[in-house]
């Protein structure tokens, strides 16, 4: 009888566990090379980062022109994206509207500035894309196709159906 418990217990234990899906190299690459087509066409730089569901970095990309300052603030927007599972310029309207400052959520790394966009395939964050440089406006934009293209590309990966 104890090991059909143990048995038990086991299953219970694998049927809470969960499995998280991350963007991945490949995916990173596909966001980074429309943004940075986009921003060919219209002439402009900025600093493109991609990270994965944790909010780590995957992929950077910080184009001629494109002010040194912007890749923390890049890196920031997609860390916070990512582990918040939403916009960045939610965060922000959210600790505006409060009178806060992001230090209230304990990491140093987030922001509430806008053009961080979580990645969501079937339901779930599975990383962000963040651009930063140009307006609030161009970034969200500009995050925006990255994250069309990122989806895209990991909904069509194999296992992510």
């Amino acid at each position: 009888m104890a090991v059909a418990a143990d048995d038990r217990r086991a299953v219970r234990k694998e049927e809470r566990m969960r499995m998280q899906w991350n963007l991945g190299h490949d995916e990173a690459h596909v966001a980074i090379d429309v943004i940075r087509a986009e921003l060919a066409r219209r002439n402009q730089a900025a600093v493109i980062a991609v990270a994965d569901a944790d909010g780590e970095l995957v992929a950077l990309l910080r184009l001629d022109a494109a002010p040194a300052s912007s890749i923390a603030v890049a890196c920031s927007k997609a860390r916070t994206a990512a582990r918040l599972r939403r916009p960045t310029r939610a965060l922000g309207e959210s600790l505006r509207a409060r009178g806060a400052d992001s230090a209230w959520y304990g990491d140093t790394g987030f922001t509430g500035w806008s053009g961080g966009m979580p990645v969501i395939v079937n339901g779930n964050v599975v990383g962000a894309v963040a651009v930063s440089g140009l307006t609030e406006d161009e970034d969200v934009e500009l995050a925006a196709l990255g994250v069309a293209a990122a989806t895209r590309a990991t909904a069509s990966a194999p296992g992510t159906r």
